[in-house]
């Protein structure tokens, strides 16, 4: 299994109005893509900070959700007004979950 992890400073207030857009919009567009297994959304309204974990069954299905007309990059560009900054993406292979 594999993780992209997105890392961002988030707009000031904008925790609730992001979660709501990643559960109507992210959420199902993610469901729909090859290989999703699941995201996290962690977020600290004191800071600003939020880290979004998405899953994916492959490194294949993670790189098809990361092509430049893929789903990934669709859903960063709908959801940019609630960046302070441009968000940092990562990816790991998931070693070990329980």
């Amino acid at each position: 299994m594999y993780a992209r992890v997105t890392l961002a400073h988030l707009q000031p207030g904008q925790v609730d109005e992001l979660q709501q857009f990643l559960h109507d919009n992210v959420v199902p567009a993610a469901q729909r893509q090859q290989g999703f297994k699941g995201l996290l959304l962690l977020t600290d309204e004191t800071t600003n900070k939020g880290i979004a974990i998405a899953l994916w069954e492959t490194e294949a299905d993670l790189a098809a959700s990361e092509a430049s007309d893929g789903y990934y990059t669709v859903q960063l560009a709908r959801g940019a007004h609630f960046f302070a900054a441009p968000p940092v993406r990562e990816t790991y292979e998931v070693t070990l979950q329980v």
